[in-house]
């Protein structure tokens, strides 16, 4: 084989239990259980690219979980479980234009019975249709921001 070996990797008997737990789990999702499938063929001992071939991913994938759950190690089970370490981190993005309160206005006005309109209740399609009704939602929430 070419290149260096990739770092070793052995898991806990709770952390493999937990692995094939996820891998035979009929309501995980597919990306976690290919990630658990990564991590307990590392546990096996075969190399990057054997699991890559096997699993049908990229051997930079492999390495990638490989050197995130060897980060991850260290923390104990009580503080980070196996899902957390398999699952997606967090990523920045754009900040919402609706604050918290609006959000809370428009489930207010929502669950109260529509006085200018004929219908018996409001829809979300009624609400997105309104734009008289949101403009008025808004225009509370900015001047009660002033």
């Amino acid at each position: 084989m070419r290149g260096p070996k990739p770092d070793p990797l052995s898991l806990s008997e709770l952390e493999r239990t937990e692995l094939k737990r996820l891998v035979r789990g009929h309501t995980t999702a597919q990306q976690v259980a290919l990630r658990a499938r990564i991590i307990l063929e590392a546990d096996a001992g075969k190399n990057n690219s054997q699991i890559a071939r096997e699993l049908d991913v990229s051997v930079e994938t492999v390495r990638a979980w490989r050197k995130r759950w060897l980060a991850f190690q260290s923390i104990a089970l009580a503080d980070l479980s196996v899902q957390e370490r398999l699952s997606d981190v967090p990523r920045p993005g754009r900040r919402s234009q609706i604050s918290a309160e609006q959000i809370c206005q428009v489930i207010a006005m929502a669950c109260e019975q529509p006085k200018e309109r004929p219908i018996s209740q409001w829809t979300g399609r009624e609400i997105a249709d309104s734009p008289r009704h949101a403009a008025r939602l808004l225009k509370k929430t900015i001047s009660s921001r002033t």
